[in-house]
């Protein structure tokens, strides 16, 4: 092992020659007119992995390739699974990059460019580290496959098709994804769980068209205020959503979770100062970490309806409409929740206004026992890396594909973060800290020989 973290320290120059080359490469994957720079990109990681001596298969779909390979078998070792994507998101606003997203630049030991750290850069880190094993050892102390696609910034419309058809190919114990952050600089994190959604759209209509509010107001149903009513009455005062049926499932805190989130480094006066606001909100009797990784809600996500121009005109709007999401937790229904909110809706539905609900899409939660030893080699390995044994966190945010991986291989996931909260995933001037790169591939390879120590 000594000798392979010596390897990957002697090759900093080199790792971060690699990363600079595949970040030159404008692969978004949202746009037609990059088609041919996704496909670049996918052809850039199977040469690398093609170098390593692994046999890379680029296997096409309706979209955007997805890349194959696997290091040999280890028998009686368990065998990981290395997901990551290869494309990434438009990088507009352009007028707002220092330097432009696709000539990365290093400025005080970080590289920005588009895809540093979500996920070019921190998806390398597992490629470097296999390179590594098998450049010292001549193998991988347990069977490595990956899975890289192309389509993850777009909802991963063919990964699910690809992961139903090859469930034995891709048979695995664990998967590993580095697509998250580090709870803070210096502070490593292994997330653990996820919040599902379940996202909406409730469409209300009145007259056939907008009419006069001074002549019609008061003679007839007003959509807008109709969606206000319906909406305030889902949220009440103590932050609690009022939708029957909608906690029946929640998988409650245990004390460990309570106590170890409480002891983590977080300061709320510098959070309120971070977004500019003078108080925090939600759910009583939860801290504000409680309420942002492990608890449920109800957000409006976008209203529409009446009147928006210059001035004023005094309408009483035919239509009204409301975009909004519910963040789950494990053991919620995405579909019972979408059951219980139709029912509360029609029940709140005023007299002469007529209702659509439009479902887009859900994902329940995920969240995997601290117990697991998994787990547990990931933290060692972390450890290793980074010169500090990680903390266990939970995130807000929604990883769908996270639960395909567990439902459809029975398989831990691994949600190992390299990157950092402030690294403008999705904004301009995405970076990531070239330190943190090193220390991930360092990382990366002591997970190799961690987890093949785990008895099948």
């Amino acid at each position: 092992m000594q000798q392979v973290l010596q390897y990957i320290d002697g090759r900093r120059k080199q790792h971060e020659a690699e990363l600079i080359e595949l970040l030159q490469i404008p692969s978004v994957s949202a746009d037609p007119a990059f088609a041919a720079d996704v496909k670049r990109a996918a052809e850039w990681v199977q040469r690398r992995l093609q170098g390593m001596g692994l046999a890379a298969e680029l296997i096409t779909t309706g979209g955007h390739p997805i890349l194959y390979a696997e290091s040999p078998p280890m028998p009686g070792a368990p065998v990981a699974l290395v997901y990551g994507h290869y494309d990434v998101q438009p990088p507009d606003p352009l007028d707002e990059w220092i330097t432009p997203p696709f000539e990365p630049a290093v400025r005080d030991g970080k590289v920005f460019a588009r895809g540093a750290t979500d996920d070019k850069g921190q998806m390398l880190t597992h490629v470097e580290s296999v390179a590594a094993w098998l450049a010292v050892a001549k193998k991988v102390p347990l069977q490595v496959k990956f899975v890289i696609e192309g389509e993850e910034e777009v909802g991963s419309e063919h990964l699910g098709e690809f992961l139903r058809a090859n469930t034995e190919r891709l048979a695995c114990n664990c998967v590993v994804i580095s697509d998250t952050s580090q709870f803070a600089p210096g502070v490593p994190a292994i997330t653990y769980g996820l919040r599902g959604i379940a996202y909406f759209e409730l469409r209300l209509t009145g007259p056939k068209q907008d009419l006069h509010s001074g002549v019609f107001g008061g003679g007839v149903a007003n959509p807008a205020n109709a969606l206000t009513k319906m909406l305030g009455a889902l949220v009440d005062e103590r932050g609690r959503v009022m939708i029957p049926g909608f906690y029946d499932d929640v998988a409650a805190l245990t004390d460990r979770e309570r106590k170890e989130f409480a002891s983590l480094p977080f300061d709320e006066a510098a959070f309120k100062q971070q977004l500019a606001v003078d108080q925090l909100a939600g759910e009583e009797g939860f801290t504000t970490l409680e309420r942002r990784w492990a608890r449920p809600t109800l957000d409006i996500n976008g209203l529409t309806s009446g009147y928006q121009g210059a001035g004023a005109k005094t309408v009483l709007p035919a239509r009204a409409s409301a975009k909004f999401s519910c963040r789950l937790v494990p053991n919620q229904d995405p579909t019972k929740v979408a059951a219980c909110l139709r029912k509360r809706l029609t029940e709140l539905l005023s007299p002469g206004i007529k209702m659509e609900l439009v479902e887009h899409h859900g994902a329940p939660g995920v969240v995997m026992p601290l117990e697991s030893p998994f787990l547990q080699a990931a933290a060692t390995a972390v450890e290793a890396g980074f010169g500090r044994r990680p903390v266990f966190i939970r995130e807000g945010g929604s990883i769908p594909i996270v639960n395909t991986f567990a439902d459809l291989l029975h398989a831990d996931v691994l949600l190992l973060g390299w990157g950092q909260n402030d690294d403008n995933p999705h904004s301009p001037n995405e970076k990531f800290s070239l330190d943190d790169f090193h220390r991930g591939i360092r990382a990366s390879a002591a997970l190799w020989q961690e987890l093949a120590q785990i008895k099948k």
